[in-house]
């Protein structure tokens, strides 16, 4: 495993999928560079799942913002202990089947990353034109699909109807958007504080008072509700996609 990689796992109030998300990303992650970020009411059911996390990878949000400054608050703080780190960031609430291919997948995207300033978002081939996901339109059309690996994003659609669903699905350049993503900790941050500056400003002091309880209190009371992909995927010029070929399903949906 690489000391370099770390995961951020997103957890709302859905819970019973928190553990099985952690071990699944046990099976690539140092178990010290898991993080789990949750509300403060949410904190013991957190530890009822995962009762070995280290009190420190433990990020407790005092009100729930969106997963933009969720992932402000762990990307500051892995940026404290690792300036070269690769992170891996999850919803709790996914199943995934077949968790060889799962890890798998990921390890080449983390591998991808490490080389490349990109943002990587994980997307799943559609199977219905499901309209409870987003969709991801890649370019180079069905071509570029067709060659594998990763693929350069051309636009975000946040769940269409069902008859425009199926037309991106005739098309065969869409995928559901999976809410996973990779990416640099140097390379979310340069893009969060250029595309997000009302989010990052109120983390500014960062290195000297993250691990204090009334500085994390003061950024949150003050801070917009947004998310990643409307404050930052569907903005940013360095959107990637990487097929996904496991089964997936989101729990957290619908």
């Amino acid at each position: 495993m690489n000391p370099k990689h770390f995961c951020v796992i997103m957890a709302g109030g859905n819970k019973p999928f928190l553990r099985p998300t952690y071990e699944r990303f046990l099976k690539i992650i140092p178990r010290e560079n898991i993080l789990v970020v949750t509300l403060e009411k949410f904190r013991s059911a957190a530890l009822t799942a995962i009762p070995e996390i280290p009190e420190e990878n433990l990020l407790l949000e005092p009100y729930p913002r969106g997963t933009a400054p969720c992932m402000a608050y762990a990307m500051y703080t892995i940026l404290r202990r690792c300036p070269d780190a690769v992170i891996l960031a999850t919803p709790s609430d996914h199943f995934i089947q077949d968790e060889e291919l799962f890890a798998e997948t990921m390890g080449k995207v983390a591998g991808y990353v490490e080389k490349h300033d990109v943002l990587m978002t994980l997307g799943v081939v559609p199977t219905t034109p499901d309209a409870n996901f987003g969709y991801i339109q890649v370019r180079g059309g069905r071509k570029a699909i067709a060659r594998g690996g990763p693929l350069q994003v051309k636009t975000f659609t946040e769940k269409p109807d069902e008859e425009l669903a199926k037309v991106f699905i005739a098309t065969g350049e869409f995928f559901w958007n999976s809410g996973i993503f990779a990416w640099k900790a140097r390379v979310i941050r340069e893009e969060m504080e250029f595309y997000l500056p009302e989010v990052t400003e109120l983390f500014k002091g960062w290195e000297a008072c993250l691990a204090d309880p009334g500085f994390i209190q003061r950024a949150y009371a003050e801070c917009p509700r947004i998310s990643l992909d409307y404050g930052i995927m569907e903005r940013t010029g360095r959107a990637w996609l990487y097929p996904a070929r496991f089964d997936w399903q989101d729990r957290g949906r619908g």
